[in-house]
């Protein structure tokens, strides 16, 4: 499936793959590729910080469900649904989001450009800790490799990201993605 370019849409798409995937987790606990963190950890990481970006970047609250101890398949519906809700709105065309280190952007595009590429990659962490197919979008994974790799020492820099990990030269997008983000892409959970 190819990804749209309209951030409503791409949510749409991004966040279904994801939601299909926490509603086929069955163990929340299970060690996730991302150093120290379980599968439930994934999740809360997505509902958490979108959260703070959205409230302090543009003054919109998130609807609140369940917590993701208590229940991250309710709390990642609540999120998500929260999401898409606000990149929905025809008012969101004519708001800003405006934060110290990106200035002034559309909002529907800081939420795609920032959010909706956050639960991309996770998908692969959550897919991969729990089982389930991990294929991403191929497309979607050579745009985004290509502009991480333009700014590289940036995102690097931020600490959001791990140290590359070396993939074979003939490697799929995917996998370079997945490396380039500090993933192993061969991680297995055992």
């Amino acid at each position: 499936m190819t990804l749209s370019d309209r951030p409503a849409e791409r949510h749409r798409q991004v966040a279904g793959l994801f939601t299909d995937r926490v509603r086929g987790t069955r163990s929340w606990d299970v060690p996730s590729p991302v150093a120290g963190w379980a599968a439930r950890d994934v999740v809360r990481h997505l509902t958490e910080w979108c959260s703070g970006f959205l409230a302090s970047g543009a003054g919109i609250e998130l609807p609140h469900g369940p917590s993701v101890d208590e229940n991250p398949v309710a709390a990642w519906q609540v999120h998500c649904d929260g999401v898409q809700a606000v990149l929905d709105d025809p008012e969101t065309a004519h708001r800003k989001l405006t934060n110290p280190h990106i200035g002034h952007m559309p909002l529907a595009n800081a939420i795609d450009q920032f959010y909706t590429t956050d639960v991309f990659m996770h998908t692969w962490d959550l897919s991969r800790a729990t089982g389930q197919d991990d294929r991403l979008d191929p497309d979607f994974c050579a745009q985004l490799l290509g502009q991480m790799e333009q700014m590289e020492e940036v995102l690097r820099s931020s600490g959001q990201f791990g140290t590359r990990v070396d993939v074979p030269g003939d490697a799929d997008t995917q996998t370079r993605l997945m490396g380039f983000i500090g993933r192993d892409p061969f991680w297995s959970g055992r």
